[in-house]
């Protein structure tokens, strides 16, 4: 089997303003869900998104659909990433497909990055402002460039921010106080948050340039909270 050309997959990919983010060979340490025709896949290619670059594309895409629509983004990816599957052979997957995909595990392995205070993976440019939004799973075995150990930025900042511009202290060294997080978006109080977007993640000094603005920021806010 001829395998597929991932500059290709990238151009695919670009006409929706995702991009590639990384991939792997499964092994012994890594089991392999089923690919295009059932049997074990033999690689995988995480799909996501930079920034906010792909929110105008969503958005021409959204327009067209039910204004009740739950779930758009989600949906959105699928659509579009099943397109780009069924062009190149592969098996389009989610991170929202039951039973759950080890997707944190499987980028951590194909990007070499490690989570943050905040359980987003830390990126060496993309700070916190980055997305996975599927992965193609192929019944080759693909080869993909050596991934190199990368610095990992939390390590280097010492003031670590985003632990203490939350009003309710949602983040701390003891996890993610997930209620007292979701009451106070939620509240009265929340405002700020369903409409700028966690203080928090926006209070990390790395990434910047890659910040999602704040219209997006409030969308995944709203979202989240079930507004």
């Amino acid at each position: 089997m001829t395998s597929p050309d991932l500059d290709e997959i990238s151009a695919a990919l670009a006409g929706h303003g995702l991009i590639q983010r990384g991939g792997f060979a499964f092994d012994h340490s890594n089991p392999a869900p089923g690919g295009p025709v059932g049997k074990p896949a033999r690689s995988v290619l995480l799909v996501g998104q930079a920034g906010a670059a792909v929110w105008p594309y969503f958005l021409r895409w959204r327009e067209a659909q039910p204004a009740d629509l739950e779930n758009p983004l989600d949906s959105w990816a699928r659509e579009v990433i099943g397109d780009v599957a069924r062009e190149f052979g592969a098996h389009a997957v989610s991170p929202s497909d039951k039973p759950y995909l080890p997707f944190q595990q499987w980028a951590m392995r194909a990007e070499g990055l490690r989570p943050s205070p905040l359980g987003i993976l830390m990126h060496p440019e993309y700070g916190l402002w980055h997305a996975y939004r599927g992965a193609l799973l192929f019944e080759a075995e693909l080869e993909f460039a050596e991934v190199r150990e990368q610095n990992h930025l939390c390590d280097l900042c010492p003031g670590k921010p985003c632990l203490k511009a939350c009003p309710v202290d949602a983040y701390s060294e003891a996890g993610f106080a997930y209620e007292r997080c979701l009451e106070h978006v939620r509240g009265a109080s929340g405002g700020g948050c369903r409409t700028q977007g966690c203080l928090d993640r926006n209070a990390c000094p790395y990434g910047v340039a890659y910040r999602y603005p704040a219209d997006v920021q409030a969308f995944h806010m709203k979202s989240y909270a079930g507004l």
